[in-house]
């Protein structure tokens, strides 16, 4: 199988898998006890909290293991906002998050909070100006993704972080698509939450941190219980996948500068050679560095994703839309109508993510199995038929 979406888990690595196996069996001390059984435990959660504050170049004591990105956004909106109440209730984030932060947002919105919903333009960019002139005497939280997970768009987060310091705002990041991926700095870019998740840089799944700034460390806990993760996340550690999430950083660091350089050359490759070989496509989001190195996002006229991804499957390519199925359909992407796709476009979207371990010779083959693809059921397609009389190539 040739597998092309990373973005929406990645094949753990072997030397996670074997940093792990020792904490099912042998190290399996519950890290809250007393004897050095359990001290083992301490001591590797102590170390994989080491390996991922290295990777975000700050300190072990800002970071805190949740069970994934969606936890770690729940909490760092929900909590930072209910600490901020007396201040105010309104934050402010755009409209192509991912929906664990927009349905983090619907929620308290139930709850007596207003929601700024910033727009982006083409590309599915958010401005720091934008987010300056949003801010408002009573807000109390800014969220802007670091990456978008449909189109790889980089927003500028150390300017809005920026803003939100000069203007006393806490400021949020959903990084968990580009955690691992690209050099990220909380401390430099002003980032008082940071969400990150394992299972995106070859690590397991069902583990996560969020990250804290001396800021934002006042903030409860959203789990309450017993007083693990330093009265901050309450829960029996899920010792195995900390050990795995701390090995999967450790390795990330050590090979990030090779994989940027590699994934951006075979992405800009397969940009090129699919729109060279396959008309009325289209490209949705940036390029260069403004985008994520292993993301490509392309739009094939008259032949829907859901049709496109299940052909993919039978000749044996994994990818994926940025939409959920539904019913047997595909609706319209909530991103690509935000960036200006009208409903048939929003349907019509497939999203390729690459690994360290894609080749050129895959992304080939992928191609050529796109073309065929795409053209067969536009042959099929009675508007594209009716676009091609209307532009006189019938």
């Amino acid at each position: 199988m040739i597998y092309l979406d990373n973005a929406a888990t990645t094949k753990m690595k072997q030397s996670v898998l074997e940093e792990m196996l020792p904490y099912f069996t042998e190290n399996f001390g519950n890290a809250s006890a007393v004897y050095s059984l359990a001290n083992k435990s301490k001591f590797a959660i102590d170390k994989a909290r080491d390996q991922v504050a290295s990777l975000l170049n700050t300190r072990a004591e800002r970071i805190f293991f949740t069970s994934g990105g969606s936890e770690s956004d729940n909490w760092a909106i929900t909590e930072s906002a209910r600490m901020m109440s007396e201040k105010g209730r309104h934050i402010i984030t755009t409209s192509i998050e991912h929906p664990a932060v927009l349905n983090t947002c619907r929620a308290l919105e139930l709850q007596g909070y207003e929601v700024t919903y910033l727009p982006v333009d083409r590309e599915g960019f958010v401005t720091a100006d934008q987010v300056r002139e949003a801010i408002r005497p009573d807000t109390v939280l800014v969220s802007v993704m670091f990456a978008n997970n449909e189109i790889g768009t980089i927003e500028p987060i150390a300017e809005i972080g920026e803003v939100c310091h000069r203007q006393d705002v806490l400021f949020h990041t959903d990084a968990v698509q580009a955690f691992g991926q690209i050099p990220i700095d909380p401390d430099a870019m002003h980032i008082d939450l940071l969400s990150a998740s394992g299972h995106k840089i070859y690590g397991p799944k069902g583990i996560g941190i969020l990250y804290l700034s001396p800021k934002a460390s006042k903030i409860r806990s959203l789990i309450h219980g017993g007083s693990q993760e330093r009265n901050k996340r309450a829960g029996t550690e899920n010792i195995p996948a900390i050990v795995g999430f701390g090995k999967a950083c450790e390795v990330a660091g050590a090979t990030l500068s090779q994989r940027m350089e590699k994934e951006r050359s075979l992405r800009d490759y397969m940009k090129q050679k699919v729109l060279g070989t396959i008309p009325y496509t289209i490209w949705h989001g940036s390029d260069g560095d403004r985008r994520l190195p292993g993301n490509l996002n392309f739009g094939f006229r008259f032949a829907e994703a859901e049709s496109v991804l299940i052909l993919l499957d039978q000749r044996g390519i994994a990818a994926s839309s940025g939409s959920a199925c539904t019913a047997g359909s595909i609706d319209p992407s909530h991103v690509l109508m935000a960036i200006g796709a009208d409903e048939d476009e929003g349907r019509e979207s497939i999203r390729l993510t690459m690994s360290d371990e894609t080749t050129r010779e895959e992304l080939d083959e992928c191609a050529r199995q796109l073309k065929d693809i795409v053209t067969m059921l536009r042959s099929h397609s009675l508007l594209y038929e009716d676009f091609l009389t209307q532009n006189g190539q019938a």
